[in-house]
């Protein structure tokens, strides 16, 4: 590992660990030139999941986008931001359990209005809403009916 400092390719490691998720390993580092200490990360390499648009149009999947969309949809609702972090991580870690390179966005929308449906029920239809893309009340009249009448089978 090549020193920041000084550019030696050379060191040593004085402490490794796991990180809290167990998802990468800390090492510090020692140079065996300048005797300066540093830290570096070890995780797994993660391979690169496109998602398929509506208009079968690919682009790499981007966590950021669901916090993005999740943030808008919790709007004003007793949702804290690990919640929506949360939601984001299982989703991605979903996909990445399936081994998928390519996956729809029809079924990522889908698992978080399952997710959201769960948590609050408000930000569900607003997601839905946006993600279904509704085009008058009595769409939305038909998702509120659909909630109301799953929840009391219950």
């Amino acid at each position: 590992m090549k020193c920041p400092f000084c550019g030696f390719e050379d060191s040593k490691v004085i402490d490794s660990r796991s990180t809290e998720d167990n998802m990468a390993i800390r090492r510090r580092r020692e140079c065996l030139q300048c005797n300066k200490r540093y830290t570096t990360y070890e995780k797994v390499e993660d391979i690169p999941i496109l998602v398929i648009k509506k208009d079968s149009s690919r682009e790499f999947f981007d966590k950021s986008k669901i916090i993005s969309g999740l943030i808008k949809a919790c709007q004003k609702r007793p949702i804290s931001r690990k919640q929506i972090e949360d939601i984001a991580s299982e989703v991605e870690k979903s996909l990445s359990n399936e081994m998928l390179t390519e996956v729809k966005s029809d079924m990522i929308g889908g698992v978080i209005m399952e997710k959201l449906k769960e948590i609050d029920e408000v930000a569900y239809v607003r997601f839905a809403s946006v993600y279904r893309q509704f085009k008058d009340i009595n769409t939305f009249m038909k998702e509120i009916s659909n909630l109301l009448t799953n929840k009391k089978s219950k």
